[in-house]
């Protein structure tokens, strides 16, 4: 009886070899059909979803680097606007959309850091079911008082607001707003005993105070430019690391004492997770290039939006650790969605 089986392995062994290169040739000869598909990209129109109504400034700064965009990338850039439950619904959309770079998202802080905390449900983890391609900038915020306010300086406001027995009250644009985070946060950081009075969009917050029916308004400072250029209001501080370029005569919290007092709102440009990185890395390149332009700058400076260029590495940590550093001011000022 023949009992030599080296016969049989060498030949297990060489079928084996001839699929094992029979597949890399395969993979070989796909290479240049997947290299010119994505160097194609994008060979249609993007969608550009905005989870707000048209006409705000995350609309208006969603549509102007949409249209940036579209050109340097030879393709409409289709603004979509999908509003609802302060954000969500659209937000929801593109977690849910083919990562394939043609469904985009224009991100807010509110929704993505914020709602987290407020929501039972927001349908979405802002960091699992989304790729971070870059931010656009940076809204700085201000705190503003009528001029009959009795307290001009940080200080002296927190200061009156003690003397209040019901509190200073201070309006925003609405609960679990940035604005409204920053009016906590700053309660919590220098014991000032404010009361928040929330409106549904910081137009009418503004009006009220401008009427002297509240004493201060925390909001975006675009919206409060004209009113302390023309005296009607008095900027108490503006909430960023730095003083804003559209107002540099007005200090920062930090200049005021408040330590690591570096709140703003912002917006930026996100695809849905597992979207492939050769495609990120196309969009942030071309954002880069839009957020370098003076022009572009000066369009967004108007809005009240400082650009801030950056890779999509330092946007996704932006992101956490506005998640992870809101969650406790949401839950010590026990804030829930209305």
């Amino acid at each position: 009886m023949n009992t030599n089986t080296s016969f049989p392995a060498k030949t297990l062994a060489s079928k084996r070899s001839q699929l094992l290169l029979a597949s890399l040739l395969g993979l070989l000869s796909l290479m240049p059909q997947l290299a010119k598909a994505q160097a194609a990209f994008p060979s249609k129109p993007i969608r550009l979803v905005v989870p707000f109504t048209p006409g705000g400034v995350t609309d208006t700064s969603g549509r102007l680097i949409a249209e940036q965009l579209g050109k340097r990338l030879g393709q409409n850039v289709v603004v979509d606007n999908k509003p609802g439950a302060s954000g969500n619904i659209g937000t929801q959309m593109v977690a849910a959309a083919e990562p394939d770079g043609y469904t985009l998202l224009l991100g807010f802080d509110g929704t993505l850091v914020i709602n987290p905390h407020v929501f039972p449900k927001v349908g979405f983890d802002p960091v699992k079911d989304f790729a971070p391609i870059g931010k656009i900038g940076d809204a700085v915020l201000i705190l503003v008082a009528n001029p009959g306010v009795p307290a001009k300086t940080l200080k002296e406001v927190i200061a009156l607001s003690k003397t209040q027995p019901n509190g200073l009250s201070y309006g925003t644009s609405g609960t679990g707003g940035t604005p409204h985070i920053a009016g906590e946060l700053l309660k919590s950081r220098t014991g000032a005993n404010l009361t928040h009075i929330p409106y549904k969009g910081g137009g009418q917050a503004m009006t009220d105070v401008l009427g002297g029916n509240i004493p201060l308004v925390y909001t975006a400072i675009a919206g409060a430019i004209p009113h302390v250029k023309s005296g009607k209001l008095h900027a108490v501080a503006v909430s960023s690391a730095q003083r804003a370029s559209s107002m540099p005569e007005v200090a920062t919290f930090i200049e005021n004492g408040v330590t690591d007092f570096d709140i703003n709102s912002w917006v930026g440009l996100l695809a849905p997770a597992k979207t492939p990185k050769s495609v990120i890395d196309k969009l942030n390149a071309e954002l880069q290039s839009i957020l370098s332009d003076p022009a572009v700058r000066e369009r967004l400076n108007g809005m009240g939006i400082a650009a801030t260029p950056g890779s999509a590495d330092k946007f996704g940590q932006d992101m956490a650790r506005d998640l992870a550093r809101y969650g406790p001011v949401v839950k010590a000022a026990n804030i829930k969605a209305e």
